[in-house]
């Protein structure tokens, strides 16, 4: 008897039988969802008439609802943003790197491997195709290129498909069906969106969904293979892709209570605000009141070194604390912390300053009302007064409150970056607010006084650094366990 009929006695053919079963399903399905994609393709080649028809009336029975309402328009292009490249690809670039720091590099390869290929057979159709895109009574929207297949269909199909099959894992089973349906929903609401918005017609987005669906079924079959060559078992997709990856991927399984007293701490955390707005509102009043001469002769001193050069490199740096900048930062961060440390306490850290330096420069500049500098101001009319300055206040809360996590927690010499940048961004918008004629010197010293005392109060309520070295030490033990010959996995 060979060895290999001596295995099979041993483990019996189910297991043979079982991945036999799912092989030909999955390529029934890749075949099905490839077929359908198919015939949809020549009958919009061969301008099916009866296709066309339908197009046509959708696109102007939905025209006419989205533009009679700027709102609707507003919601419907916000909704649209999420299956749009310039946030997909960031997406799976942070996502990936979770994998990574978590140290799962097969669907990390996965998530490339297949965003990649829909990045490329996005713009390849499109151009064999060449279909043109809709024309509407009532233009709302405009889009670039040619219109078939839809590139937001198949790139929210294939990235949050992605997503299910790699992080379905790490969710619990009395979850899963939430977290399939909410991101089926958000695919679905995407592809509305193009329609409602004029720039795609409903076979458009069905051919998106048709296309994005064959190529993560054949992306999802050809990683099963994968595994089984590597000697892994194969289960059910029900499981997710990596079913053993859960316990690396899910966020924090083992930290002690973020805050243990809950309303106790949210009442503290009231009243510090009210206090810090309360400070904030006399400072600002008394400088409103008693002007200091030095506060226009500085921003005045500043406008006498205009020039082009110099107002682009101000617009520059004023980006830097606008609210798109800090919150892409604050979310990448906070992303980041997850995988990193697997604790929430920071991020609710982080959370609670952004969110409370909003409020508190909201409220103070709404009760303050002070004007803007008398001198040209390159950015023109601005819906808030100017005490104190949100693009100052935002980055000194944002790099401030990053540098206090990630000195508590790294310990190698280029951690220093971090307090550097905590002076050196806030330092930078400063001057070129004050350059760009938007701020007073004052103001940004409300800026300063905002930052110091809310970070203060969040500091003895949330403690940002509790736990701490706890989860370095559990980091540190995890790193060393997966680097260990025994326990690294190998890619092959």
């Amino acid at each position: 008897m060979t060895e290999d009929n001596s295995v099979v006695e041993r483990t019996g053919w189910a297991p043979v039988r079982h991945f036999a079963e799912r092989s030909v399903l999955g390529l029934i399905v890749v075949a099905l969802f490839g077929l359908a994609f198919g015939v949809l393709l020549l009958l919009v080649r061969f301008h099916w008439s009866p296709l066309q028809d339908l197009d046509r009336s959708v696109a102007d029975s939905l025209n006419r609802w989205a533009s009679g309402s700027d709102t609707v328009v507003a919601v419907l292009q916000q909704i649209s943003s999420f299956g749009g490249r310039g946030f997909l690809i960031p997406l799976v670039v942070l996502l990936t790197a979770l994998l990574l720091i978590r140290r799962r590099p097969r669907p990390a390869i996965y998530m490339i491997v297949t965003g990649a290929g829909a990045m490329l057979l996005d713009p390849s159709l499109k151009a064999l195709i060449g279909r043109l895109r809709p024309v509407v009574e009532v233009p709302v929207a405009q889009a670039p290129g040619n219109s078939f297949p839809s590139g937001h269909a198949l790139g929210s199909m294939v990235v949050y498909g992605m997503i299910v099959l790699v992080f379905l894992a790490a969710i619990r089973r009395s979850w899963r069906p939430v977290f399939i349906g909410a991101l089926a929903v958000l695919v679905a609401a995407i592809g509305f969106t193009r329609i409602a918005l004029g720039v795609h017609f409903v076979s458009d987005v069905l051919g998106g969904w048709l296309l994005g669906l064959a190529w993560i079924s054949v992306t999802a079959y050809a990683f099963r293979i994968w595994r089984r060559e590597a000697g892994r078992p194969t289960p059910p997709l029900t499981d997710g892709l990596e079913p053993e990856s859960g316990p690396d991927l899910r966020i924090a399984p083992a930290e002690p209570a973020v805050l243990p007293h809950p309303w106790a701490k949210a009442a503290e955390i009231l009243v510090g605000w009210v206090f810090v707005f309360g400070l904030l509102y006399v400072v600002g009043y008394t400088v409103k009141r008693w002007t200091p001469g030095f506060d226009v002769a500085v921003v005045e001193w500043l406008q006498s070194f205009r020039t082009p050069g110099l107002d682009d490199l101000s617009h520059f740096w004023s980006k830097a604390g606008d609210t798109h900048t800090i919150l892409a930062v604050s979310l990448i961060f906070c992303s980041l912390a997850l995988a990193f440390w697997r604790q929430w306490r920071p991020v609710l850290f982080l959370a609670l300053t952004m969110v409370g330096e909003l409020t508190l420069f909201l409220c103070a500049a709404a009760a303050v009302g002070r004007p803007r500098p008398p001198v040209e101001q390159l950015d023109g009319q601005m819906p808030t007064s100017s005490f104190p300055s949100g693009h100052i206040a935002a980055t000194m809360c944002l790099w401030a409150a990053i540098a206090i996590i990630t000195m508590a927690r790294i310990r190698q010499p280029w951690r220093w970056i971090f307090p550097a940048l905590a002076v050196l961004m806030p330092l930078g918008v400063a001057l070129s607010r004050m350059y760009r004629g938007m701020h007073h010197p004052t103001d940004m010293m409300g800026a300063a006084l905002l930052t110091a005392t809310w970070i203060t109060v969040l500091w003895f309520t949330v403690r940002p650094n509790a736990h701490a070295e706890t989860a370095s030490e559990a980091a540190a033990e995890a790193a060393e366990v997966a680097g260990s010959p025994r326990k690294l996995e190998s890619i092959s």
